[in-house]
């Protein structure tokens, strides 16, 4: 009959913590990543041991019940242990247990309602997910076409600032600022930054939102990554909601089982954005600044790391399209194009 006492069953629920394989459960890289707390910190066992129940929690068992984390514990990883710290200890020990009952009486429901603050806390993820779905049905309002034209562009607009805004949270939770405020520092951090996907959704959003040119083609990206945010959000913390499951899941799996596609899809209307831009030369809405700059950042999609792959095969099928075409019907063009593929590939 002990075991079956709330004190047993919480202890039988840690042990299962302690023996949970966070190694192999990608979420844990994910939520240990996002963790701001000082690198002292980070090294010490029984702050990493703390986080992992937190994430058992989270993600696994809810019904697990995690301590707080005493302050002369995060006091002391700063400080040389005292030769009283034993004492200190079971003092603050005592402290707490005396508090313990006065606070039951004063709170019976404590007990209960003590893990759901833990739950709506407003961390990355949260931050993450509302303006990305805020983004999503702004992008949605943009393209519908029987919204009002003052509307539509006032969406449109939005879309790119609620993008770029997620896209530098990202890049600062992730990197945070510059060591100094100098120009070696400066060209170190941007090295660091310039090739992500968050820092080139940035720069992307940044080169239609000043422009005068409206393109609604260019939602589709923002549209592609506001949509793998929300359905990875929803599918982490709303698996055992049943509106979720009823409405929601079968859209999530999809979208998580097919981020090579929605790349692709990306891939294909930047690419082709470019081109559009050049064909805007020749009308009154033309802009070269933001031409010239819009291809540069395809340059840096070409190259990046993680958007090389869906880029280059992009521009592979392009000129296995292309390249024959002008062979056959149009060989003037062939000095034009070595020379733009010369700056291409410079």
């Amino acid at each position: 009959m002990g075991e079956e006492s709330p004190e047993g069953q919480q202890r039988v629920k840690r042990i299962a913590a302690a023996a949970y394989d966070y190694e192999n459960d990608s979420r844990w890289a994910d939520y240990w990543s996002n963790i701001l707390i000082p690198p002292n910190m980070a090294s010490r066992s029984d702050v990493v041991d703390h986080f992992k129940q937190k994430f058992y929690q989270r993600y696994i068992d809810p019904d697990l019940v995690v301590d707080a984390m005493s302050s002369t514990g995060s006091s002391q990883a700063a400080r040389p242990a005292a030769p009283s710290s034993s004492s200190t200890t079971s003092s603050n020990d005592q402290a707490r247990q005396r508090n313990s009952g006065s606070t039951t009486r004063t709170s019976g429901t404590s007990a209960t309602t003590g893990p759901n603050p833990t739950s709506l806390r407003w961390d990355k993820q949260t931050i993450q997910f509302s303006v990305n779905a805020w983004v999503f049905v702004v992008a949605v309002l943009a393209i519908f076409p029987l919204i009002p034209r003052n509307l539509s562009q006032r969406a449109y607009r939005l879309s790119f600032m609620g993008t770029a805004c997620s896209s530098l949270y990202s890049v600062y939770s992730l990197y945070g600022k510059p060591r100094a405020w100098n120009l070696q520092a400066l060209q170190v951090y941007f090295q660091s930054i310039i090739a992500t996907k968050d820092f080139i959704y940035f720069i992307y959003c940044l080169t239609f939102v000043t422009s005068n040119l409206c393109l609604k083609f260019s939602l589709i990206p923002i549209l592609c990554r506001a949509l793998e945010h929300v359905a990875k959000f929803l599918r982490r913390n709303f698996s055992r909601s049943s509106l979720y499951r009823k409405y929601l899941e079968e859209p999530c799996v999809w979208v998580e089982s097919n981020t090579t596609t929605l790349s692709i899809v990306s891939s294909h209307a930047e690419i082709g954005l470019g081109f559009l831009l050049i064909v805007s030369m020749f009308s009154w809405q033309r802009n070269l600044v933001q031409t010239f700059m819009y291809w540069q950042l395809l340059k840096l999609m070409y190259r990046a790391p993680v958007t090389a792959s869906y880029h280059n095969s992009v521009w592979t099928n392009i000129g296995r399209t292309v390249n024959p075409l002008v062979h056959r019907y149009a060989p003037f063009l062939n000095t034009p194009i070595s020379a733009a593929q010369r700056w291409w590939l410079r």
